[in-house]
């Protein structure tokens, strides 16, 4: 998986799903002829995240019946399910008791109960789960990150090229590919409206997330899986969870992935036990083939200035992007090339389902992203690694890392690999000991 051949398929690929070139139909199961052409779906992972996508796919006007849901918790399941049922009624919401699936393994019977799959638990879990769904033949949306370490990325990755050899359509909540003015300044720029690019800014700087404190009884494996957000094996750091959505904007715009990262980050502000494992701030510059750098930047440090956008400089001018629904071009003289009209734009996370299903109902072929996703997920990953060990490191180095987070079990009994001290405090990196590969 070299880099040269990466940002070739990422050319060859975007051109080819965005120019609408796989048409190609594909045979639906039987499932999708039933009497009342509904599509039967199911949602994996029952947080917010995958109840707005259910949400998503329902708004879309199409068809669809939610049939399962799986999740690790059963409590998760029921939150997720009542306001779900309280909006779109019984007939569109048929989740009798048992297609609700609780536990490790609870994805495997519900994605087998459906057409279409929604995979929205931590990211962690994407690997085994989407390699489920592909192998089950479905249709799938799935969040992003697709994955928190270089072992999860090579599953996703052969994953994906099995479901483009059966024409299953895959989105990736990496919902910038689906907003209007990502796209409308995206595209000006590769068609040269600013020149080539010689560097950028991509920044998600904010003031962190949630905490889950630890609760009587828990186990080990409970407290980290309700507290996942600060465990790698499970979160990837914030600069994966987060921050992947403005790395990709940065692989988008330069047409591939890069040759090398360093950085340096640590842990400043956020440092409590309850924190984990995982750092509070990354900043990291990414080397492309042509030599051109991106500056990238998160961190997590309340009562600081925020920033979530994306800047880019070319040799005839430059570009600021933001989910803002911004997108700008301008000369080096400060002559607008291009302002983006936000008037009529729709919500990019409705905007992935409507796409999504209306190409469902035609029988289309049309989405690919798992590559994609994937090779922009192992960027921000990456990342992690050149800020956690404090070297440089190049693509190859860092895909072919042999570090596996994942538990070798899952089961509530059972620990993760990072287990805190006798003072309840999670060991953590050190730039310039810490082997991350």
């Amino acid at each position: 998986m070299k880099p040269e051949h990466s940002r070739r398929n990422f050319m060859k690929t975007s051109a080819i799903i965005t120019g609408g070139i796989l048409t190609s139909p594909f045979v639906l199961p039987k499932a999708y002829a039933a009497p009342d052409n509904h599509l039967k779906l199911a949602l994996i992972g029952c947080g917010g995240r995958g109840t707005g996508a259910v949400f998503q796919a329902f708004e879309t006007g199409h068809p669809i019946k939610l049939v399962a849901m799986a999740d690790a918790f059963r409590d998760r399941l029921d939150g997720s399910l009542k306001p779900i049922l309280d909006k779109y009624g019984a007939e569109k919401v048929v989740v009798p008791e048992e297609r609700k699936f609780v536990g490790f393994d609870a994805y495997k019977q519900a994605i087998a109960e459906a057409d279409v799959v929604i995979l929205a638990t931590p990211p962690g879990f994407r690997p085994p789960h989407f390699e489920e769904a592909v192998n089950q033949g479905k249709q799938i949306f799935m969040e992003k990150p697709v994955a928190t370490d270089a072992a999860g990325i090579r599953r996703v990755l052969a994953a994906a090229e099995i479901a483009k050899a059966k024409k299953l359509n895959v989105v990736v909540g990496l919902q910038r590919h689906y907003q209007s003015n990502y796209r409308e300044t995206i595209q000006r720029i590769h068609d040269g409206a600013i020149g080539d690019i010689t560097g950028g800014q991509v920044y998600w700087n904010d003031g962190g997330v949630w905490v889950r404190e630890r609760q009587p009884g828990q186990t080990e494996m409970e407290y980290q899986m309700r507290n996942w957000y600060y465990f790698n094996w499970l979160c990837g750091d914030h600069i994966t969870e987060q921050h992947v959505h403005n790395i990709d904007v940065a692989n988008w715009v330069k047409q591939g992935y890069p040759v090398k990262a360093e950085g340096t980050g640590g842990r400043l502000v956020r440092t409590g036990k309850e924190h984990g494992e995982i750092f509070d701030h990354h900043v990291v510059t990414f080397t492309y083939a042509d030599g051109s750098v991106i500056h990238s930047e998160c961190r997590h440090f309340p009562g600081a200035a925020n920033r979530v956008d994306e800047s880019f400089q070319g040799t005839k001018g430059k570009a600021y992007l933001s989910a803002g629904n911004h997108g700008n071009l301008s000369d080096w003289k400060g002559n607008a090339i291009y302002s983006h009209n936000r008037e009529n734009d729709v919500n990019p996370y409705q905007q992935e389902h409507n796409e999504l299903w209306d190409a469902l109902f035609k029988g289309e072929y049309k989405f690919a992203d798992a590559e994609n996703a994937a090779k922009s997920t192992m960027t921000s990953i990456m990342g992690r690694y050149a800020t956690y060990s404090g070297k440089v490191l190049t693509w190859e180095e860092a895909l072919n890392g042999k570090v596996d987070l994942f538990p070798e079990k899952l089961a509530w009994d059972t620990s993760p690999k990072v287990l805190p001290n006798e003072d309840g405090y999670y060991p953590h990196a050190i730039p310039g000991k810490t082997q991350v590969i």
